[in-house]
């Protein structure tokens, strides 16, 4: 009786409105996939996904709205890859992100690039890493804050490659991108979608994109993966749900969620914003977030990086 009531309200869900909970503000690249997607998702389940944002505590505090909330589908979360650094970052959070969310669909994966101010000698990776080594301590590398995703792809560098960059924080990633182009920093991990007008106009020197393949937007730069081989870094979203959320509704979610990323026009959008759709399986989505959350954490504990 139990899994026939289960398969019922899979059937006729949504039935009300779902609140799907971001950890950003409004305007940001993951507003914008959010909603695109809630707009799809809409229309095809025939209720509105409302998109709610709760910026705050590095995101922690959307996520613990959404573990507190009822298990029944009707509240989402946006899951980031800065929610898989936190999970390190911070000592002591009131949730634990593999424990309590249960992952429902991968959205898009986006790569970071390494830009450094035309004025640094290195054209390469390969001539940064020999220039880093060659000048311990002396490269400063900025972020958009402590434990931000592209401060943790600098420090990875640092591991991999074997230098020590100096890190610099920022509030925010646009004022480190400011501080590259007035030469306070020499290089920044920055999303390809926010350098990527600076590189084609010449006022930064794109050295490689830290995913595993090359940007489409960038299809002439290497990958940091080239030079320092097993090196991967970029920031992605997906949907999360509170744990003990029906099975049924969340292979539903993921179903849609899939055609939805397959659209032409969505793929066109996410392109836009320098992602690549990543559909997968609750399950196959479930290893990546655990495997983001054991590799950021090694990366954390290694530098010694603390929450401010």
């Amino acid at each position: 009786m139990l899994a026939l009531s289960r398969i019922a309200s899979a059937q006729t869900y949504p039935s009300r409105p779902v609140r799907w909970i971001l950890g950003s503000a409004s305007g940001g690249t993951g507003d914008v996939v959010a909603r695109l997607m809630g707009h799809w998702l809409s229309e095809r389940l025939g209720q509105p996904f409302v998109i709610e944002n709760r910026p705050g505590a590095g995101g922690n505090i959307a996520i613990e709205a959404v573990v507190r909330a009822p298990a029944d589908g009707y509240t989402l979360h946006l899951t980031a890859a800065s929610d898989a650094v936190n999970a390190t970052l911070y000592d002591k959070l009131n949730f634990s992100l593999l424990r309590d969310i249960v992952p429902v669909a991968s959205l898009i994966r986006a790569a970071f690039v390494m830009v450094v101010n035309p004025s640094f000698p290195a054209k390469t990776v390969a001539e940064f890493i020999a220039y880093a080594k060659a000048n311990p301590g002396k490269i400063n590398f900025g972020s958009g804050g402590v434990g931000f995703a592209t401060h943790v792809a600098g420090e990875l560098f640092n591991m991999m490659a074997g230098v020590n960059m100096v890190h610099v924080p920022y509030r925010g990633q646009a004022p480190a991108l400011t501080g590259l182009l007035g030469g306070q920093v020499q290089v920044v991990f920055d999303p390809v979608v926010s350098s990527i007008a600076h590189i084609r106009t010449g006022v930064l020197r794109p050295l490689a994109v830290t995913t595993s393949t090359r940007s489409e937007s960038l299809p002439d730069i290497p990958t940091v993966g080239d030079f320092v081989p097993g090196y991967e870094a970029s920031v992605w979203w997906g949907v999360g749900a509170p744990r003990n959320t029906p099975t049924e509704i969340v292979h539903k979610l993921n179903m849609e969620v899939n055609a939805g990323l397959a659209d032409a026009n969505i793929k066109a959008r996410l392109a836009d914003l320098g992602g690549i759709p990543t559909p997968m399986t609750p399950s196959d989505y479930g290893k990546f977030v655990t495997d983001e959350v054991d590799k950021w954490g090694n990366v954390i504990r290694t530098a010694n990086i603390k929450a401010g």
